[in-house]
């Protein structure tokens, strides 16, 4: 590498780490400071479950009454026990377990994966305990999550080892540490990257997370990495997506893709470079989400031959694509996602702090967000749903992550709204529990154990009172509302009842407890009342006095 090409990439690798250094947690904090031992119960010799109706992950419909048998970690038996409408035949049900859950009138599905999630401890810029965050992922259903960023390389392979032997509450973790993190070095070769790829293998790196970088650096990374047998997920920076698109990445082993950026440029017709005002700046915020929601309708129309050509070549490679639409919800619709009723009692202070307009953290971006900008955004997703929802149509692999932490994305409930985003888009909502679930144990190349409910693959469950094929809401760890006409009072019904993980029983209600008994604890310290966050109402002009007739 010329000594000036050797400049360039090391200023630009200084810029991004600048940059993400707000936007990704910082993890000093010991997994083992925050937890001995598992809030959950098992595995057990025999866990029965009796008489679910069950949604089973790879797009069947339910059936039901089912009664399944759990064995330590594994699913062992699933036994079709009767008829609706009947009774059950006591002698068509296996033999009593250890311990049982009575399911009757309940739904049970696959543990769901979640393909983009960012644990934070209490000393990042969110300052949230890392409890907090892995409660409620799993008080979600959520029983795997892929890690796409942390701080340490070592720090996320502790947490992963941790949840693999059930000593803390958390869902199973793949580690998919970020490119050149923690090498000691700059990777300025294509040898230093293959270096680097080598070495997080033998730590036991699951996979890659990239950014973008030199052409020449990317090409050898991902050729390793494909050597290695390990995934690689990226978010197409803008800073390097002009070098590097979506189509480009993926012909060289990348198998994920997140968010949606460097597809859009994939899909350019009459220019190479998106049509940015001169006066933008990436630094900024507001210049960049904003701008990012002009980007859908630069690109390619849907179902002309160029954009046709690209989803062709992505179906060919067998690319997973990971949308993320919550993590651009609020750029939407600011007002709904900031009020949103889970707020009240399930966001922590500074969190709610974090997600206020500032200059210097990542996603808080309000400055001055105006209904033009929201209906750029809502172009801009009505666009991408429909590139996404054909994608799925024809075969192409849709997986389900949240990126929760930013931006008025709360862990757990964000993964449900992005299964409504999802719904929204074209899915069937048994389509979203199938990308929620096998679709993101194929991505992960983990298919064989997770995903689907199945004899001889792990156990990983979710309960829920009600049907979510119905109201996908009822998965929220708030429930949904509805009349109870027997009554003529309001109820809230559903939330996750029980999140079963390799055999080991979590009660969702208590970890949801769990979690408002620290947010009710940080307000109380902060000398806050209990109940919804006070919204500061800013004053228009204090300077003029309000004038009354």
């Amino acid at each position: 590498m010329s000594s000036s090409k050797r400049f360039r990439f090391m200023r630009q690798i200084l810029l991004l780490a600048t940059l993400w250094f707000f936007a990704l947690p910082s993890l000093s904090q010991s997994v083992s400071d925050f937890q001995n031992g598992t809030d959950g119960g098992g595995p057990y010799d025999r866990l029965i479950i009796r008489g679910a109706t069950m949604i089973e992950g790879s797009g069947a419909p339910p059936i039901g009454p089912v009664d399944i048998v759990i064995e330590n970690d594994r699913i062992v038996e699933i036994r079709n026990v009767g008829n609706p409408g009947l009774p059950i035949d006591p002698q068509r049900r296996p033999a009593k377990g250890t311990r049982e859950i009575d399911a009757h009138g309940m739904y049970v599905l696959p543990g769901f994966v979640d393909m983009h999630g960012h644990p934070h401890t209490i000393d990042s810029g969110q300052g949230v305990p890392l409890e907090y965050v892995l409660k409620l992922w799993l008080a979600h259903g959520i029983t795997t999550t892929r890690v796409v960023g942390a701080k340490s390389v070592d720090w996320i392979l502790d947490l992963q080892k941790r949840s693999a032997e059930n000593k803390i509450t958390s869902p199973r973790i793949y580690a998919y540490p970020i490119f050149g993190q923690n090498f000691g070095r700059p990777i300025l070769t294509p040898e230093d990257a293959r270096e680097w790829v080598r070495w997080v293998k033998e730590k036991g790196a699951d996979g890659v997370k990239l950014f973008g970088a030199a052409p020449e650096i990317m090409t050898a990374a991902l050729n390793e990495v494909k050597k290695q047998g390990l995934g690689a997920a990226e978010h197409h920076a803008q800073l390097d997506v002009t070098r590097m698109n979506v189509l480009e990445t993926a012909s060289l082993g990348l198998t994920t893709m997140e968010h949606w950026y460097g597809l859009p440029e994939a899909l350019f017709e009459d220019k190479v470079i998106q049509r940015y005002p001169l006066d933008y700046n990436y630094a900024n915020e507001a210049d960049r989400f904003g701008e990012a929601g002009r980007l859908w309708k630069q690109a390619a129309k849907p179902f002309s031959p160029h954009w046709n050509a690209v989803m062709d070549s992505l179906l060919a490679m067998d690319f997973t694509i990971d949308p993320t639409f919550i993590a651009y919800l609020a750029s939407r619709d600011l007002m709904r996602q900031s009020r949103n009723d889970w707020h009240a009692i399930y966001t922590m202070p500074a969190l709610w702090d974090y997600y206020r307009p500032s200059r210097d953290a990542h996603g808080s971006y309000w400055f001055y967000w105006t209904t033009e900008n929201e209906m750029d955004w809502k172009e801009n997703f009505n666009l991408w749903f429909t590139f996404v929802n054909e994608y799925k149509n024809r075969g192409g692999r849709v997986t389900l992550g949240s990126d929760s932490g930013y931006i008025y994305n709360l862990y757990g409930f964000g993964y449900i709204q992005e299964m409504e985003n999802m719904r929204e888009a074209g899915f069937h909502p048994l389509e979203v529990i199938r990308s929620a679930t096998i679709m993101g144990a194929e991505a992960l190349g983990a298919d064989d154990q997770i995903g689907t409910i199945q004899v001889g693959k792990m156990a990983d469950l979710v309960i829920v009172p009600e049907n979510p094929l119905q109201n996908l809401k009822v998965l929220y760890g708030t429930g949904w509302i509805r009349l109870n006409d027997d009554t003529r009072e309001v109820e809230r019904v559903g939330g996750i009842k029980y999140t079963i993980k390799g055999g080991v029983v979590f009660d969702a209600r208590a970890l949801l407890q769990d979690v408002r008994d620290m947010v009710e604890a940080s307000k109380a310290e902060r000398g806050m009342p209990a109940g919804p966050m006070p919204m500061k109402i800013e004053t228009v002009d204090e300077l003029t006095p309000i004038r009354r007739n």
